[in-house]
């Protein structure tokens, strides 16, 4: 790695496990000071410990949760944020019950505003600063039975527009990541608990809805995700990164 992150704070949400785990492993390779928030202590800190990072137990959907982790940041403050936490959910709207909608929108929708929120002020005071948001091509294409997940997705796309055009001129970037399939362990026991004993079949009908023949590598993403938080990336803001594999070519 080129260290294009070395000096730079870096908290990633969520990055005790999947993409977020990626996300994580590569910006510490690639130098940034590394601190994971996640609600799950166990890979949470398993992940930071393995990472020479800071771990701090976080449930980004509760404001009190959010501010005292930000309150135990070591220094120095963060230049960059990566609001990856997330979760999933299958259902069209008539089967989406509104539990389970308001669920996702306050872990989905409601953790990035909490996170964001919380790390402006400090990188307003530096003057500078990136926010990456994760979103998904299910913000921007209609995906059947995802109605939840999907409308999460697209709050994110509008904030992450929102955000960049009002801190634009105070040197703070704010981007989103739009990837398709990612083969993380999520697919494989959403797999196994749905489709036992039909795991491989039901494996290569999902990958074979991308068009380039396989979902993506968590560590693709990642690879992206540093290239945007990096300086090389300093003319780049308002932007969503289609990483899909040629998903929305089908739109």
């Amino acid at each position: 790695m080129n260290q294009r992150l070395k000096g730079k704070k870096a908290i990633v949400t969520g990055g005790g496990s999947g993409i977020g785990a990626a996300i994580s492993q590569r910006f510490a390779e690639e130098g940034a000071n590394l601190t994971i928030l996640d609600l799950d202590e166990v890979n949470g800190r398993n992940i930071a410990d393995a990472l020479d990072g800071q771990y701090i137990r976080c449930d980004v959907a509760d404001e009190q949760s959010v501010s005292d982790a930000f309150s135990q940041l070591d220094d120095p403050s963060p230049s960059i944020l990566v609001n990856n936490a997330g979760i999933a959910h299958i259902g069209e709207i008539t089967s989406t019950c509104p539990e389970d909608f308001d669920r996702v929108m306050r872990v989905n929708v409601r953790g990035p505003y909490l996170c964001s929120r919380a790390a402006l002020p400090s990188m307003l005071e530096q003057g500078k600063g990136t926010i990456l948001n994760l979103a998904s091509v299910a913000a921007q294409l209609g995906i059947a039975d995802r109605f939840a997940y999907s409308t999460s997705k697209g709050a994110v796309y509008s904030m992450t527009l929102s955000i960049a055009r009002d801190y634009v001129k105070r040197g703070i970037r704010c981007n989103c990541l739009c990837p398709a399939r990612v083969h993380t362990p999520f697919v494989d026991n959403y797999l196994k608990d749905n489709y036992p004993g039909k795991e491989a079949a039901m494996f290569a009908e999902l990958e074979a809805t991308q068009p380039i023949g396989r979902m993506a590598k968590p560590d693709e993403i990642a690879a992206l995700a540093a290239y945007i938080c990096s300086d090389e990336a300093a003319f780049v803001t308002g932007a969503a990164f289609d990483i899909d594999g040629g998903f929305t070519l089908l739109k």
